[in-house]
């Protein structure tokens, strides 16, 4: 109770709604800090927070930046790739189409190699023949003579009939070697035609 009577002595009831002198100081107070913070603190916090999102902002940009050249770079990329392609496959044709025409010219060289090893070989023979031909005459034509003299009695010793007479002799021997080599091919090909009724 002596509080309560104390309380009305120096004035009446508080109320605090009333602002008093504490309310002033703290007001006052409460702007010289504010006024503090705004003038020293708020302008590098504001500053730091400009310079984060402008980095930020950047930051974005090089990476759109960066989106974008990837996504050209990949779309070169491919590109190249679709030529490195269609040229490998060239190179891969014009390489089969070089092999053909190497096998070609192979082909027609050894061809015409065989050819003239074939031509010089007919040439051997046909060089061959004529000099075992021109012996042979000359021995049949000396034999001829010879036997030809002792069977007629008369000398055949005139150049001129000697030869006629060798060289009708030699047309006759190769008339009957034609025939009979044409009667082996005969019977070579009817061999063939029918080798299981000979069997």
């Amino acid at each position: 109770m002596s509080q309560l009577l104390l309380a009305a002595e120096e004035g009446g009831t508080d109320n605090f709604l009333v602002p008093n002198g504490t309310f002033f100081a703290e007001l006052l107070i409460f702007l010289i800090i504010f006024w503090v913070i705004w003038k020293y603190v708020v302008p590098p916090v504001r500053k730091a927070m400009t310079e984060r999102q402008e980095m930020v902002r950047r930051q974005i940009e090089e990476a759109k930046e960066a989106r974008e050249r990837l996504e050209a770079a990949d779309a070169k990329f491919r590109e190249v790739l679709g030529e490195a392609r269609t040229e490998a496959a060239k190179i891969r044709d014009e390489a089969r189409a070089e092999a053909g025409r190497i096998k070609t010219d192979l082909r027609e060289q050894a061809e015409r190699e065989v050819a003239q090893i074939r031509q010089r070989g007919e040439e051997q023979l046909a060089t061959q023949r004529e000099q075992v031909v021109r012996e042979l005459r000359g021995e049949i034509g000396r034999l001829s003579v010879a036997l030809a003299g002792r069977i007629v009695g008369e000398s055949m010793e005139d150049e001129a009939r000697r030869r006629g007479t060798v060289d009708r002799f030699i047309d006759e021997l190769d008339a009957m070697s034609a025939q009979d080599s044409d009667a082996t091919k005969d019977a070579a090909k009817d061999a063939a035609k029918d080798p299981a009724g000979k069997a």
